[in-house]
This record gives structure tokens, C-alpha cells and sequence, in this order.
């Protein structure tokens, strides 16, 4: 079931809010930007981020002919946690369903990434193509790899005080960190990123710390690592250079054994480029729109 209200004002068009009641009883929040007819554009957030992290790029794309879609996760911005198994692969196939689209173009940013890779190996008529930032891969492992992950210096003390923040339930050092670490960049200096940007990742991450939303949560058993091969969709695969050392070997390897992806580097940038620079990702939206 899908229910539709009005929202936020983008540049020229009114974002419509949008429910998923799903199952189990949890209604999944999103938002749209409805140009009847027009390609349907799916936005995944990370998971150190809600559907708020797409809002300028919404903004840099008001004008274009697509009907923009993005939702929250379960434990992310409007939509609650639950205790209940479930699955983000099944939900997103519910979004897609309550929002028409039979095919369409799946972003995904970090975690929302690796769950477009899912949806493009499990229900490839769905996917028209792929843009994928900084994703992760279910399954994804250095294990029988040429490349190893190893974390240097500047990633390992932030992650290091990361999980003591965590332990001791500091939700604000935790949340500062966090931003160092995805926003900024480990190897960058922190305050890389600041202004609107910054307090909204500090925003989104204090809500996730303050939910307990577990990260692995909802995740399927899919071993996507291995099978990169069998997805057709074309794709972008990009991250940025200012991204965790030790995952930017992943990130080329994903694109390489994807067999219809072209591999980008995003100079200056990190995990989280749709915050610092959003029109940057509007461009790649729109090439990802023309590949479909």
C-alpha cells in the first residue's frame, strides 16, 4: 500500500511525501518528485545517512524529465527500526511496486549501493542501470583476493575512538567522528566539509546512533561478491579519492568485474559525495539515465 501527501518545495517542483506499509506493519517513508511518464530515478542512502542525503542532488535535478524516488531504510530518518526479520532487498521491490516503476534507475550510495547490486542480481528486469558511489558489495571479503584490506594509520585511530565512543554510548563524539571518517575523509583534516553539509551529517548520524540501528540488519545471504559477473545492467561505479584507503581497491575491483560498468574516480571528494558536492552527482545521475 502506498499513501501520498505533500512535502518539502524543491527548486521548481513539490516533493510529494509517500508511505510503504509493509507486512509486518512497518510503513517505509520516502519522498518523490512526480513527472508523469518520465524515467523513474531510485536514490539508496548509506548507512551513516537517511534519504535527507539526497536532497540537494533532488534540487540539481528539479528541472530534468525523470521522477525522482527516495526513501528511508528500516532504523533511518522516518522509518522506525523493528525487531522482526526482514529484508531491505524485499522492501526495495515494494518501493518500486507502490511508486509504478517497473524498471528503474537504482543510485546507491555505500550500503544503498551494495543493495542495488542485490536488486540488479536477483530482479535484473527491474534495473535499467546502475550508479553506484562509494558501494558496498554483499558477500564482499579479501579472502582468496589478490588485495588485502588492511587499514592505515589515519582510518584506524578514527575507527579505533569510533568504537569507544560507541561503547561508552557517547552519541555526539560518535557522531563527530563518523562525519571525520565519511564526510571529510580519514586522511583529510577534519572540518574538510562544513556549513549545512556537515550539520547534516552530524544530524542523520545522531538519529542512527541514537536508534541503535544495527547495520547488518536486513541484509540477505546473497554472495553478490561473487557473482558480479551475472549482472547485465549498465553501470557507473564511482568513489571518491579521499575515500577509506583500504576500500579503494574494492571499489576498482567491483567495477572491473562488473561487465557493463565503467569505473570513476572523483577527485577531492570522499564517501559521501552527494552532501559536499551535489551537483557533481546530479552529472552522474544523468549519465547513469542515458546508459538505461
Amino acid at each position: 500500500m502506498c499513501s501520498a501527501g505533500t512535502g518539502w518545495q524543491g527548486a521548481g517542483m513539490t516533493t510529494e511525501t509517500f508511505e510503504v506499509a509493509r507486512p509486518d506493519g512497518t510503513v517505509l517513508a520516502g519522498v518523490r518528485r512526480r513527472r508523469e511518464g518520465a524515467p523513474v530515478v531510485v536514490f539508496l542512502h548509506a548507512g551513516v545517512a537517511d534519504l535527507r542525503s539526497w536532497e540537494a542532488v533532488l534540487d540539481e535535478l528539479d528541472g530534468d524529465e525523470l521522477d525522482l524516488v527516495a526513501y528511508d531504510r528500516r532504523g533511518y530518518g522516518g522509518t522506525p527500526g523493528t525487531d522482526a526479520a526482514f529484508s531491505h532487498l524485499d522492501d526495495l521491490v515494494a518501493v518500486l511496486d507502490a511508486v509504478g516503476a517497473d524498471r528503474a534507475v537504482v543510485v546507491g550510495n555505500s550500503m544503498g549501493g551494495g543493495l542495488a547490486l542485490d536488486v540488479a542480481l536477483t530482479a535484473p528486469a527491474r534495473v535499467a542501470s546502475l550508479l553506484l558511489i562509494g558501494s558496498a558489495v554483499s558477500g564482499m571479503t579479501d579472502e582468496g583476493e589478490d588485495i588485502a584490506w588492511e587499514a592505515d594509520a589515519a582510518t584506524g585511530a578514527i575507527v579505533g575512538a569510533l568504537e569507544k565512543a560507541e561503547q561508552a554510548h557517547d552519541v555526539d563524539e560518535a557522531a563527530r567522528l563518523e562525519a571525520h571518517l565519511w564526510l571529510d575523509g580519514p586522511t583529510a583534516p577534519e572540518g574538510r566539509v562544513g556549513g549545512a553539509a556537515r550539520e547534516l551529517a552530524l544530524d542523520m548520524n545522531r538519529r542512527i546512533l541514537s536508534a541503535g540501528t544495527q547495520g547488518n540488519a536486513g541484509g540477505t545471504d546473497l554472495d553478490a561478491w561473487h557473482r558480479l559477473g551475472e549482472i547485465t545492467a549498465p553501470a557507473l561505479v564511482t568513489w571518491g579519492d579521499l575515500d577509506l584507503p583500504p576500500d579503494l581497491p574494492f571499489y576498482a575491483l567491483t567495477a572491473d568485474r562488473l561487465p557493463n560498468a565503467t569505473g570513476r574516480v572523483l577527485e577531492g571528494v570522499a564517501h559521501m559525495p552527494s552532501l559536499e558536492r551535489p551537483g557533481l552527482v546530479a552529472d552522474l545521475v544523468r549519465e547513469a539515465v542515458a546508459l538505461a
